[in-house]
């Protein structure tokens, strides 16, 4: 016990165990040898190898080298014509399929795979990729504020001007025979639908439970039977008439045949919804639920009003809606209103409603901004010319009018090559990014028509909106008047819009350096194929020039003979 304990304790005051016989041993000879080769003749012994290690390497590596160039030399004299024009043939068309694939994922992807790749798997392997250290948890007020201002914006919102399923974008797909409609920007809409036509209390009534279901489903065919399974249940189902006036009418009358019976069932239990919506958080969301509904279908009908020429009555249901509902400006029926406004001309009107919504203080959009811009170039647009101009100077209003242009630019560089005509226009989709290409799409789609209405208008536009890029010349880092442009654009942008979509990317970004080597690689392989074929016989001289050049030691004497 004794003995235990003492060399218990003597364990602890050491820190460890006693050390086995053979570890003891084999230390000791460590510490022998090691004493020994600190000792001064050993130390000479060790130069002295090193030295004539590296007077071998000297004297017999130059040696070996020079016998195996001129091995090398004397292949290479011993090659045909032909032989040099197979391997410029193979070079060539090698070179020429990684360019095409280099540039086929530059045009879909906006990177080259060579650097991708490079980057991805290359640098960790040879060390390049550092840690970066972590986050700090916590910020300060004002930091955390400026990196969320300067987090680029990539929200995608509801498109305030979307077209119908059954009666436009269904029509496109039977005359083209092209999708209009990515399948992320469907599925974007499936879960809108949901948010905003369901609700807790729908397993409560049969046909809602229906409905919940049909909003789910993906076959457009399989949505509309479960709509009219709804109307079987319940006549007064609102949301089923909803349904049936976006996918199942293939016209304009006919969709507002359905909203009007929507109207009339939303109405009814929007009114029920009121009168009992303080009892119960569930009875609140069914009241949130059914106005949302009521909005949409009153919102739809005003849109159906304006594409079938009854303006007027479209403006004042515009108006009307939101007086009533002044709360949901996130939905941005005043974009509606300015388009039907501009149709009618109301200039006058236009401006009252864009001082109202052009407001540093709430978010801003192509629709206001180029709206502004369209208003104050209207002003000066008959009258400008860009002779006369760089003569004279421009006038104050003049140069509001650019500078409202320089302004709408800016916020989205996409807009005028559409507005110009520069850049062919698709249907718009049913979202959009703002600041995007989707948002100049359906801008344009819209707008074009009273861009060319006004006289000069376009033509000041083409004057003077690339002026814009001469103030922000590092769009990604710095901005004018609005944040600096978001990197995250493209890639927003090319799921929601169609494949067959050209998508404009701002800024341009250059040919990365893969694409101009591989070119210049198959340009010059090509060449020599070709001048191999037509000269065998000099560009044989050529190659035993190049080979003389390259290795002038060995190289002669194995020519000569050959």
């Amino acid at each position: 016990m004794a003995e235990g304990s003492g060399s218990g304790s003597g364990g602890g005051a050491s820190g460890r165990g006693p050390p086995c016989p053979g570890a003891a041993s084999a230390f000791r000879r460590w510490e022998q040898l090691r004493r020994r080769a600190a000792t001064p003749w050993a130390r000479g012994l060790l130069a002295a190898a090193a030295g004539l290690g590296l007077l071998y390497a000297v004297l017999r590596v130059p040696v070996r080298l020079r016998d195996g160039l001129a091995a090398v030399t004397v292949f290479l004299s011993t090659l045909t014509p032909k032989f040099y024009f197979a391997l410029t043939v193979t070079s060539s068309f090698i070179s020429g399929l990684i360019f095409v694939f280099e540039w086929w994922h530059f045009r879909k992807y906006g990177t080259s795979f060579i650097e991708q790749v490079s980057v991805s798997h290359l640098r960790p392997l040879i060390g390049g990729a550092e840690s970066s250290p972590p986050a700090p948890a916590a910020f300060s007020a004002g930091e955390n504020e400026s990196s969320r201002q300067n987090m680029p914006e990539c929200k995608v919102w509801r498109n305030p001007l979307n077209l119908f399923r059954g009666a436009e974008y269904s029509r496109y797909m039977w005359v083209t025979g092209k999708e209009p409609l990515t399948y992320y920007d469907m599925n974007l809409s499936a879960q809108d639908h949901q948010t905003f036509f369901t609700c807790d209390t729908d397993a409560l009534r049969p046909s809602d439970t229906v409905m919940q279901k049909a909003w789910r489903e993906r076959n457009p065919q399989a949505r509309i039977k479960a709509a009219y399974q709804a109307l079987e249940l319940n006549n007064d189902c609102a949301t089923a008439y909803v349904l049936l006036a976006e996918e199942e009418a293939t016209t304009i009358v006919d969709a507002e045949k359905y909203f009007k019976q929507a109207l009339k069932a939303g109405e009814m239990i929007y009114k029920k919804s009121q009168n009992c919506h303080s009892q119960s958080p569930q009875h609140e969301a069914q009241l949130r639920r059914d106005t949302n509904v009521l909005v949409y279908v009153k919102r739809r009908l005003a849109m159906c009003a304006r594409k079938l020429g009854r303006i007027r009555e479209a403006v004042k249901m515009m108006r009307d809606l939101m007086k009533e509902f002044p709360l949901l400006s996130m939905l941005n029926i005043h974009e509606n209103l300015l388009e039907a406004l501009l149709e009618l001309q109301a200039y006058a009107d236009v401006q009252a409603v864009l001082a109202k919504y052009d407001d540093i203080s709430l978010p801003k959009s192509a629709a206001i901004c180029y709206t502004a811009a369209l208003l104050k170039a209207r002003a000066v647009s008959e009258r400008f010319s860009p002779e006369t101009a760089s003569r004279r100077g421009l006038s104050t209003a003049e140069i509001n009018a650019v500078e409202a242009i320089h302004r709408a630019v800016e916020f989205n560089p996409h807009v005028p090559k559409y507005l110009l005509e520069m850049k062919s226009l698709v249907l718009p989709p049913e979202h959009i990014l703002k600041r995007g290409d989707s948002e100049a799409v359906a801008y344009a789609f819209f707008h074009l028509q009273h861009w060319k209405r006004i006289e000069g208008a376009l033509n000041l536009l083409h004057c003077t909106w690339e002026g814009t890029f001469r103030m922000i010349p590092y769009p990604l880092e710095k901005g004018h008047l609005f944040y600096p442009y978001p990197s995250c654009t493209e890639t927003a942008d090319r799921e929601l819009l169609p494949t067959f979509h050209e998508v404009s990317v701002y800024p341009q970004k250059e040919l990365p350096f893969f694409i101009h080597f591989t070119a210049g690689l198959c340009s010059f392989s090509a060449m020599l194929a070709l001048l191999t074929h037509q000269f065998p016989e000099l560009m044989v001289i050529f190659a035993k020039a190049v080979l003389r050049v390259l290795w002038p030691v060995s190289a002669p004497s194995v020519l000569a003979s050959s």
